[in-house]
């Protein structure tokens, strides 16, 4: 057995962490009617678009079918637009007026969210926090 078999299993912790603030989060947008994943759509759309769905894929980290479905649903909303891009296989994704609005109710209600993790954690140790993960 290799020495680091006694130590705690950092894919464990990580997913224990990545739930209990996924809820935190959750709970924050939630009375703008979305979940923290579509929040993060949304503002990658808004940030990137309107884009193909592959490099809204590669952005957002998520392989493509995943990524198309959970498009669909934010589509179901209301909130994107899916349009034909200039290659027909590949549709394009935008923001529609519904889904502008809101990403506006959402994003105070996630910055607040925001600053109680940070102000928990406080500063340093929250960039810390972030350049570790990121090293992931």
């Amino acid at each position: 057995m290799s020495e680091t078999a006694d130590f705690p299993c950092v894919c464990v912790a990580v997913r224990k962490a990545s739930r209990r603030l996924t809820s935190l989060y959750d709970a924050a947008v939630a009375p703008a009617g979305i979940n923290v994943a579509q929040f993060s759509l949304l503002k990658a759309i808004r940030r990137h678009g309107p884009l193909s769905l592959t490099r809204l894929s590669d952005i957002v980290e998520l392989d493509r079918s995943t990524l198309g479905r959970n498009v669909r649903v934010i589509e179901r909303l209301g909130l994107v637009q899916l349009e034909p891009g200039a290659d027909q296989r590949e549709a394009r994704v935008q923001l529609s007026d519904e889904g502008e609005a809101t990403l506006e109710r959402a994003m105070p209600l996630w910055r607040a969210t925001q600053q109680r993790i940070h102000d928990r954690l406080g500063a340093e140790r929250a960039a810390e926090l972030t350049a570790l993960l990121s090293a992931l």
